[in-house]
Formats: C-alpha cells, sequence, structure tokens
C-alpha cells in the first residue's frame, strides 16, 4: 500500500517537472508578418512588420527581402520594441514571389531566422532619378553661354574698324604739321627780309 502511494507521488511529481521544463525548453518564434505568409499584394508595402513570441534583439543584416528577375528591396534601419521588429523598405521588381528572412536573438541568446514568402500581382519600378533632369538644364545653361559670350566678339572688331588709328594721334599729326607750317613760312619770311633791310 504504502509502495502504491510512493509510486502515485513519484509519477505526479515527474509529471509536474515535465510540465514546468517544457514551456523553459521552448523556444521563441515568429507570431505574425506583414506582409503576411502567401500574401499577394497588388501595392508593395513601405514597411515590414515582425511579430515573435518572446523578446528578440537584432542580428546584423536581420531582414533581406528578394524576388525574381534578381530583384533585391531596399531595407533601411530595422528598429525592435520588445517582441516586434519594423522597417521601412522601397520595393522594386517585377510580378511574382518574394521571399522576406530575417534574423533575430531572441532572450534566451537562441538565434533564429526564418523566411516569410508572399507575392506581387503587379510590377514596381524603380524609383526616377533627378540626374537626367538636371543634366539637361545644365546642358541648357550650357549651350546659352556660348550665345552670350560670342556677343561681345563682333564689339571688339567694331572698336577699331578696318585698322584705323585712334584720333589722338589724328590730333597730334594735325598739330605737328601745323606747327612744321609755322615754321617754314617764319623762316621764308625772314629769309625775303633779310636783302631789302641791308640796301
Amino acid at each position: 500500500m504504502r509502495f502504491k502511494r510512493f509510486g502515485a507521488s513519484l509519477l505526479v511529481s515527474g509529471l509536474a517537472l515535465v510540465g514546468a521544463a517544457t514551456p523553459a525548453m521552448a523556444h521563441s518564434e515568429l507570431k505574425s508578418s506583414d506582409p503576411a505568409k502567401g500574401a499577394s499584394l497588388a501595392t508593395p508595402p513601405t514597411q515590414v512588420k515582425l511579430t515573435f513570441s518572446g523578446p528578440v534583439t537584432l542580428a546584423a543584416d536581420p531582414i533581406q527581402i528578394t524576388g525574381p528577375e534578381n530583384a533585391k528591396w531596399t531595407v533601411g534601419r530595422a528598429e525592435v520594441a520588445g517582441t516586434v521588429v519594423t522597417a521601412p523598405v522601397q520595393a522594386v521588381g517585377p510580378v511574382g514571389e518574394y521571399t522576406l528572412r530575417y534574423k533575430v536573438t531572441f532572450a534566451d541568446s537562441h538565434e533564429s531566422s526564418g523566411t516569410v514568402k508572399f507575392n506581387l500581382s503587379a510590377p514596381v519600378a524603380p524609383p526616377a532619378s533627378s540626374a537626367p533632369p538636371a543634366s539637361s538644364s545644365s546642358a541648357a545653361s550650357a549651350s546659352q553661354q556660348p550665345a552670350t559670350s560670342a556677343t561681345p566678339a563682333p564689339q571688339a572688331d567694331e572698336a577699331t574698324p578696318e585698322g584705323l588709328l585712334p584720333t589722338w594721334v589724328w590730333i597730334v599729326l594735325a598739330v605737328a604739321v601745323v606747327l612744321a607750317g609755322v615754321v617754314v613760312a617764319l623762316r621764308f619770311t625772314r629769309r625775303k627780309s633779310g636783302p631789302g633791310d641791308e640796301s
């Protein structure tokens, strides 16, 4: 009788220990995601969200999203708040199946990684670059600059047409001619007046 009671109490204690150890041995896991597993999206998300069953910390490069034709989404800086991990994303790629890969570390130092697959039902083109408009405007301004710089050229040619001398040179020459004429006239008159004076 005592042996049966001892065996029953031992069985109950063993079951209690197993029940208590089971939650401790169980690791945290991914509970939900946005986009959800198997979802079909007509419009790509601007943010992904992963919710786990327990607190997590981020590993290096915790989230990656790839798709068909080597498409790879740009994933911004991931942030964690308790059990929720969020990260901004910029989608690009054709229609097809995409794979979100995650890597986190749980509170018990257990590292975990997994995938969430979803579909895009409409292609996403890459964002338009602002470089072409800038280059076209710079080209337009460059095309205008030669036109404005070319206008002074004819003005420089018109400043001295046909290689004429400046006005001040002509004035100096005229004064010199007049002075030379005066000197010659004075000498000529002196020569004429000289013989008359001697008689």
